[in-house]
């Protein structure tokens, strides 16, 4: 089961939605939340729920749905949910003297990183800041997979001129790889993280892209589903998938394994 807070949902009025059961999906991106939306579109079969009280929904999900297992999205500071296992992705900015809010970007400050059961960095200079803390915990790399463009349905484009468009916390990554991938950003629109599109904003892209001559508009997995509401769209609009593989993935995949066996008191033979 995976559980997410559903932060910035335009309908937030339950207090806990079942996104996905077993069965398929059970709620709009309204209601879910952008995320948790994303997850439940990628992960058939699995259980999301989207609550920002993770104890309510993880017995939703385990006494009504049958959840064995609890996956949370950003709960290392969820103290009010204990766990048994916990993995915390960290980058440069977070450990190259970050602050915590309201000056900063982190919830909790670098040193925490001693209650983590692993790690997880994103570049080589966060791995070895990480290791220079003397971290005592099982250090993992994380490889940033940029996928092919999805249009849905497929389509066969006049060019690889294309129209940007980035509601993410960290637009440039983004950008950047679709311009490594071949695709050339003749223009590009940024918004704030969890922006709500509106049917306004979705005309106003697709002149902002007849304008540039881009054939297509390209956007990230998250801005994706908050524009579906809006289909057909009057130009191809596509998703570029990004995944990120923790490495070595043998090492990792193990690790995780025998984790979850240790908290559920299964022998592994």
């Amino acid at each position: 089961m995976a559980s997410c807070r559903g932060y910035a949902r335009t309908r937030p009025e339950d207090g806990a939605v079942v996104v996905r059961d077993a069965y398929g999906m059970r709620a709009d991106v309204a209601r879910a939340g952008d995320e948790p939306f994303m997850l439940a579109r990628q992960l058939p079969g699995a259980i999301v729920i989207s609550s920002p009280d993770r104890y309510l929904g993880g017995r939703i999900a385990e006494h009504h749905l049958g959840a064995t297992v609890h996956l949370l999205d950003d709960g290392f500071q969820h103290f009010q949910l204990d766990r048994d296992v916990d993995v915390v992705l960290v980058g440069a900015a977070d450990v190259a003297g970050a602050s915590t809010f309201p000056s900063g970007r982190l919830r909790e400050p670098a040193d925490v990183l001693v209650a983590a059961d692993a790690i997880v960095a994103i570049d080589h200079s966060s791995l070895r800041d990480v290791r220079l803390a003397d971290a005592e915990v099982p250090i993992f790399f994380a490889t940033r997979i940029v996928h092919d463009a999805v249009f849905d349905p497929p389509v066969s484009l006049a060019s690889r001129n294309v129209l940007a468009v980035a509601g993410i916390a960290v637009p440039q990554p983004f950008l950047d790889s679709i311009q490594a991938a071949g695709w050339t950003v003749v223009a590009a629109k940024l918004f704030a993280d969890h922006h709500a599109y509106s049917a306004r904003d979705v005309a106003g892209l697709i002149a902002a892209a007849r304008g540039a001559a881009a054939a297509a508009v390209l956007t990230t997995e998250k801005d994706y589903v908050r524009l579906l509401p809006f289909r057909p769209f009057a130009l191809p609009v596509g998703r570029v998938p990004l995944t990120m593989e923790p490495e070595p993935r043998a090492e990792f995949r193990q690790w995780l394994v025998s984790s979850i066996a240790s908290a559920r008191d299964i022998v592994l033979v």
